[in-house]
């Protein structure tokens, strides 16, 4: 962090003073043992859901920030979320009239390098803005593949350390059809990369989302290459029986991985996952899924299916395993946590080679990232199902979405009373109005009263997840189930 002012471009390299390009630095620093997790790149938001206009708070690694779009010099920027003068939260503030960050207290601005430019309490003969004192703390940001990234660490290293993104999709950016969602998560970062690469979970806890327990098989995982920067692995037979052919796994330290399958019958599929450290037992997740299909018709329906759709059913694969993953890592730091992973846990199987592998890495570089931090005690279940706070309000359109569902909802309230409430006037006059006119009334009276309830469940699906998840419905609820999704 400081307050030099940052360059505008691709920060993965750097020209030094004599006009050779600086060596990139691995991320987590030069240390060979061990991983410091302040110093990588961290995605914070898809830049779809921020809004030019308005402030967004966000927490990285214990630290608040606030994301805006300084207009001047066309880029997204971060600061430290504490204004020099009061430590009031600079997020409280606004973007005003000169494109400049506002503190909500006092009113001192600030431009997006983080020098105070206005103490309006000051005299004309004033210059304590000019003092170092005075300058907002930023951090260095960057966009890539659709993501904003910043970098906590030391500014200065900022552009020499690469920038972790999907090498396949940056090897054909306009070849894939894309999927992305997001959500904050009621656990670690590592929970969460330490259960998106077991592939053996799927077919039982994503039982009729995703998975199928029919397809459960032996899974032989093997580690192909590793070191600080992480590991790369292969599954031979891949999932479902073998029927898909060789998966592959790549882990990018400390917080991406992703698993690439091509099949003859479906095409080339990516499951990308990013896990940003927020605090101690919450992250925010980032889930991608790149596809190349090997047909047309495939790709036309997810490009028809609108955002907010396609994430309530991505909501719901998550709320899958989202309630055991919060109580999981409290029983792991009770027994020693991952220093004590191989007593804690009895991994017989290669299926558990990933986790093997990444719970090593922890261990051989130190990089537990809140270390000596206790875990908060446990949620109720209501609030670990909760979507509204964790997904919706910071989703761009999901928020749309249910603002306008609700608008809809309640034109459709108004225009079935008023139908329904002309009834008993059709009734008095029936010598006149005929008995079609009153049945068709009366029908879309109803109707619309149903059109209400159906919206009704389907707004309750922006706020809360199913507490009872779709794997363990008794069977003669699984039709209603998919109706509802």
């Amino acid at each position: 962090m400081s307050n030099s002012v940052l360059p505008k471009d691709d920060l993965n390299q750097a020209v030094t003073s004599q006009g050779r390009v600086a060596q990139d630095l691995p991320a987590g620093g030069l240390a060979p043992e061990r991983f410091d997790w302040q110093e990588v790149w961290y995605p914070v938001s898809y830049i779809e859901d921020l809004d030019k206009s308005q402030l967004t708070r966000f927490t990285l690694l214990e630290q608040d920030i606030v994301l805006w779009w300084d207009k001047n010099e066309q880029t997204w920027r971060a600061f430290v979320d504490k204004c020099p003068h009061r430590l009031a939260p600079l997020s409280e503030g606004r973007i005003n009239e000169s494109g400049q960050l506002e503190c909500p207290y006092h009113g001192w601005a600030f431009l997006g390098t983080g020098e105070c430019s206005r103490i309006p309490q000051q005299g004309e003969e004033g210059k304590a803005e000019i003092s170092g004192r005075a300058c907002a703390t930023i951090l260095a940001t960057t966009v890539r593949q659709g993501l904003l990234f910043v970098y906590p660490g030391q500014v200065e290293n900022a552009p020499h350390t690469k920038v972790p993104i999907v090498d396949p999709l940056e090897e054909d950016p306009n070849g894939w059809i894309c999927l992305n969602t997001f959500r904050d998560l009621p656990y670690d970062a590592l929970t969460l990369m330490e259960n998106v690469l077991d592939a053996s979970h799927i077919p039982y806890t994503h039982h009729r989302t995703v998975g199928n327990r029919a397809n459960v098989a032996p899974v032989e995982l093997e580690v192909v290459e590793s070191g600080k920067w992480g590991f790369k692995g292969t599954w031979a037979e891949g999932p479902r029986k073998g029927t898909l052919g060789r998966q592959d796994t790549t882990f990018i330290a400390p917080g991406l991985m992703w698993h690439d399958l091509t099949s003859k019958q479906y095409g080339r599929t990516l499951t990308v996952v990013y896990a940003t450290p927020i605090r101690k037992g919450e992250c925010r997740l980032f889930a991608r899924f790149p596809f190349k299909f090997s047909s047309k018709l495939p790709g036309l329906f997810i490009k028809l299916t609108p955002r907010w759709y396609s994430h309530l059913g991505q909501n719901s694969v998550l709320e899958d395993d989202q309630i055991f993953l919060h109580y999981q890592e409290r029983y792991l730091e009770q027994l020693g946590g991952s220093a004590n992973f191989t007593k804690a846990f009895y991994l017989p199987t290669k299926a558990d080679v990933f986790v093997f592998q990444l719970r090593f890495w922890v261990n051989q570089y130190s990089a537990d990232p809140f270390e000596g931090k206790t875990l908060p005690p446990a949620l109720p279940k209501e609030v670990l199902l909760d979507r509204y706070h964790s997904h919706t309000k910071k989703c761009a359109s999901c928020r749309t979405a249910l603002t306008n569902l609700q608008r809809l909802r309640m034109g459709v309230a108004v225009v079935s009373a008023l139908v329904w409430g002309l009834l008993p006037l059709l009734v008095l006059i029936q010598n006149q109005t005929s008995l079609i006119t009153v049945t068709i009334s009366t029908l879309a009276a109803l109707t619309g009263a149903l059109i209400w309830f159906g919206l009704g469940n389907l707004e309750r699906q922006f706020y809360q997840g199913r507490e009872v998840p779709p794997r363990n419905l008794p069977e003669k609820n699984q039709k209603n189930f998919r109706q509802n999704q």
